[in-house]
Parts: C-alpha cells; sequence; structure tokens
C-alpha cells in the first residue's frame, strides 16, 4: 500500500512510542501533592515547556487538549462566551472543527462574517479580513494551511490587521505544524491550535495556544492547565505530543525541500493527465499537498479504483469521510459538485519515497481512466 494521506493522519513516530510507553509508567496524578504524582508533573511540565519551545511561547502558554477540534472549540468559544455578544469572521473553507463553533455560536446570538475565497486558489487576503471588522469584533479566525488545497495563509499580514484594530487573532495551524515553520510571537497570534497526529505523534491529545494575559470561558472547567481545561491531563498522550512536535521541528530543515521536490513531480505527472486540473494556489501551497480534479470522472470510483490498485488517499477532509456531499471547499473555490467529487488529495510524508510518488501518478492515470464516465 502506497500510504499518501499523511494531512488526514499520520503513523507514530517509534520514539515517540517508546517515549510514551515510558509516560505509562508515571502513572500519578500530576495534580497530587506526593511523591508519585510529583513524577507524572515533571513529566508534565516536561512536555509543556517541550511544546513551548517548539512554537516560541511561554510554557504557562500551553494548554492540552484532546486535539485540534476540541482546541479550535476552546479558542472560539472561549473568547466568545468571555466577551459576551459580538461580531467574528472566519472564511468559507476552514476546517469543520472552526465552521461547526462558528455556526454554534450563531444559534447562542452572535454574528459571523464568512469570507468568500479567491476562486481555484483558495486564498484569503488581509484586505479581505480587515473589511469585514467592525466595531463590535470579537475574534477573526482564519487557518495557516488549508487542509484540502494546501494553500498557505497570510497569517502573519491578517494578524497585524487584527492588533491594529483591536481584534483577537486566531489560527487553526493543524497542518502547517511539521511543514512549515511555526512562531507565535512571529506570526501575531493570540490563539493557535495544533493536533499531534499530524506530525507523527499520538491521536486524542491537541493544543491551544492561548497568549499571556488572555481572558477565556473554560468549556470543561476545572484547575488543570491553567484553569483553561480541567480534567485530569492523558499524561502519556501530551508527553508523546510534546516529543513528536520536537522532532518534526528537528526534522523541518530537511524534511520541507524533500517534500517539496516529491510534490512537484507528483504534481507535475498528475497534471500532465487530460481533463486533470490542480486545485489550490499554485506557489503559495505546502509542500506535501496536492489536490486535483479529475474532469469528466465518477468520483466514488476514481478513489475506489486508487484503492483497490494500492494507493490511499482521499477527496478531501478525513472528518467529512463518508458524506454523500461535495467538499465545502471545493465548492467554495467554485468547483460544481461534479467536479468536487471527482476531486482527490494526495498528501506526502516523512515516509514517502520518490518511487512511491512515480507509481502513484501511474496509478492515478489508470483510475481516471477506468472511472472516467465523460471525455474531458
Amino acid at each position: 500500500m502506497i500510504y499518501l494521506d499523511y494531512a488526514a493522519t499520520t503513523p507514530l513516530d517509534p520514539e515517540v512510542k517508546a517515549a510514551m510507553e515510558r509516560a505509562f509508567a508515571a502513572w500519578g496524578n500530576p495534580s497530587s501533592v506526593h511523591a508519585v504524582g510529583r513524577e507524572a508533573k515533571a513529566l508534565l511540565e516536561e512536555s509543556h515547556e517541550r511544546v513551548a519551545r517548539a512554537i516560541g511561547a511561554r510554557p504557562r502558554e500551553i494548554v492540552f487538549t484532546s486535539g485540534g477540534t476540541e482546541s479550535d472549540a476552546l479558542a472560539i468559544y472561549g473568547v466568545a462566551l468571555a466577551k459576551g455578544r459580538g461580531h467574528l469572521v472566519t472564511s468559507q473553507i476552514e476546517h469543520s472543527a472552526v465552521l461547526t463553533a462558528m455556526k454554534g455560536l450563531e444559534r447562542l446570538g452572535y454574528t459571523v462574517t464568512y469570507l468568500a475565497p479567491e476562486p481555484r486558489t483558495g486564498m484569503i487576503y488581509p484586505e479581505q479580513v480587515a473589511e469585514a471588522l467592525r466595531p463590535d469584533t470579537l475574534l477573526v479566525s482564519i487557518m495557516s494551511v488549508n487542509n484540502e488545497l494546501g494553500t498557505v495563509y497570510p497569517v502573519r499580514e491578517i494578524a497585524g490587521v487584527c492588533r491594529a484594530r483591536g481584534v483577537l487573532f486566531h489560527t487553526d495551524a493543524v497542518q502547517a505544524t511539521g511543514t512549515i515553520p511555526l512562531d507565535v510571537r512571529e506570526l501575531g497570534a493570540d490563539l493557535l491550535s495544533l493536533a499531534a497526529h499530524k506530525f507523527y505523534g499520538p491521536k486524542g491529545a491537541g493544543v491551544l495556544y492561548v497568549r499571556k494575559g488572555l481572558e477565556l470561558f473554560p468549556l470543561a472547567p476545572g484547575k488543570q492547565e491553567q484553569g483553561l481545561r480541567g480534567g485530569t491531563e492523558n499524561l502519556p498522550a501530551v508527553y508523546g505530543l510534546g516529543l513528536a512536535l520536537e522532532r518534526a521541528v528537528a526534522h523541518l530543515p530537511q524534511e520541507t525541500p524533500r517534500l517539496l521536490t516529491l510534490r512537484e513531480r507528483l504534481e507535475a505527472a498528475l497534471l500532465a493527465l487530460p481533463g486533470v486540473e490542480l486545485n489550490g494556489h499554485p506557489t503559495l501551497r505546502s509542500p506535501k499537498h496536492v489536490n486535483v480534479t479529475a474532469l469528466g470522472a465518477d468520483g466514488e470510483g476514481l478513489l475506489l479504483n486508487l484503492d483497490l490498485m494500492g494507493v490511499a488517499a482521499s477527496s478531501g477532509s478525513a472528518c467529512a469521510a463518508g458524506s454523500l456531499e461535495p467538499s465545502h471547499v471545493l465548492t467554495a473555490i467554485g468547483r460544481s459538485k461534479p467536479e468536487a467529487k471527482a476531486s482527490v488529495r494526495f498528501s506526502l510524508g516523512r515516509y514517502t519515497t520518490e518511487a512511491e510518488v512515480e507509481q502513484a501518478a501511474a496509478v492515478f492515470a489508470q483510475a481516471v481512466e477506468r472511472s472516467r464516465i465523460t471525455v474531458p
């Protein structure tokens, strides 16, 4: 099997797995004051420090959660409920975790502006954000890298627009982590979400960076995690997250150019096929993402043929798998429903090889031919 769905999830790093097994031995409650609890507390503090170092934050600005979805929810609901009624800004092509939270706030009486992306590229520009801001705007949430397209957003510039107007800025950086450099001070983000299983860590562990002094309404009340996320921490998982993030950042200087070379090779082979078109920005894109539409193909048949021939890819976000509806991201950038369904996201990772990329492109060509129902 050729696995090209790293944007959905990544395999657990063997060194991270070994570290997690050691952390299981520290079975005490980190909130307890006795020796067993203190042992667990030391590992928890080490995890906060590792994450903080990796993203340019302070340890007490790191809040451990169950994953990216909870981190997004805590950022969005946390700001809104702490500040009261008001206005929020996001885009039409955010991850479903962000969009669902925004829809929930609308039901509670908040107002939300959903920015339209640039057709085909999916880009959101700082000028759009500036135009959408109002006197009662509480928060802007724009992702760092689109999970389906790979488009990289100008979050530093968007954060600057928000800061100048006194508006808080959150970015879902789940797809960016371990792929492009991340430094919260340089970005100017007030809140930033991460998920361990996107950078070779365990599932069920995430981070919300919360800038010092920022008030959030906790969704799970308690004294843990600076009072922002109650409940006894999942120590083995967050310990694994810290190490996985540290290792992912260390790999960046070598991994980013390697992935870019592989992506360009795969992209060239796919786009050489008749009726195959790129989705996402042609240059401002993550080195691991290639999303293409095979005009005239049956989407379900396309993915099934890829799978039967040994290539694991996806039609969009893993969180929307099984849905009969086409990707909201692809329809927002101008794809028709049939075109959106006939689109495939390939995403590369640490264990992807040149031979796998070449074979995947050849398999895709066969899959398109078998599943095409009309001539493009």
